[in-house]
């Protein structure tokens, strides 16, 4: 089996994943996308490492060691990033990542323009009235 098939079809996940990043706007889809993405990595990891121990006479199989512990870096990376994406949900409601940052930028919801002067406040009414 040549080399390229594997490396195209990496290339075809990481794009996949990547358009999963920046498109999305759950929290959720975007860390599923990362996980693509993870996953494309993982397979040229091990597709380079068969191809390279088919050339070199000793087989270390380096790149699926390294398969191994980005696999388990990214099972903890999922669980850590599902618990705070369910945290956040429940405090704030949504997990709209559009929502989220702007929430954290400190902008306020769309909503009445703030600049306009208001006609008449709550004190200049219970002044008017007494």
């Amino acid at each position: 089996m040549h080399l390229a098939y594997p490396a195209v079809l990496s290339v075809f996940l990481f794009c996949t994943g990547l358009y999963g990043v920046l498109a999305r706007r759950n929290a959720i889809l975007v860390l599923m996308s990362v996980e693509l993405m993870l996953n494309a990595v993982n397979l040229n990891l091990v597709a380079f490492d068969v191809w390279l121990s088919k050339a070199a006479e000793e087989t270390l199989h380096s790149g699926q060691a390294l398969t191994l512990f980005t696999i388990a870096i990214a099972a903890a990376e999922i669980g850590i990033g599902l618990a705070i994406v369910l945290a956040v949900h429940r405090n704030r409601g949504t997990s709209d990542i559009d929502k989220l940052r702007d929430t954290a930028e400190g902008h306020e919801p769309d909503g009445p323009d703030t600049d306009t002067p208001a006609t008449g406040t709550a004190a200049e009414k219970a002044e008017a009235t007494a």
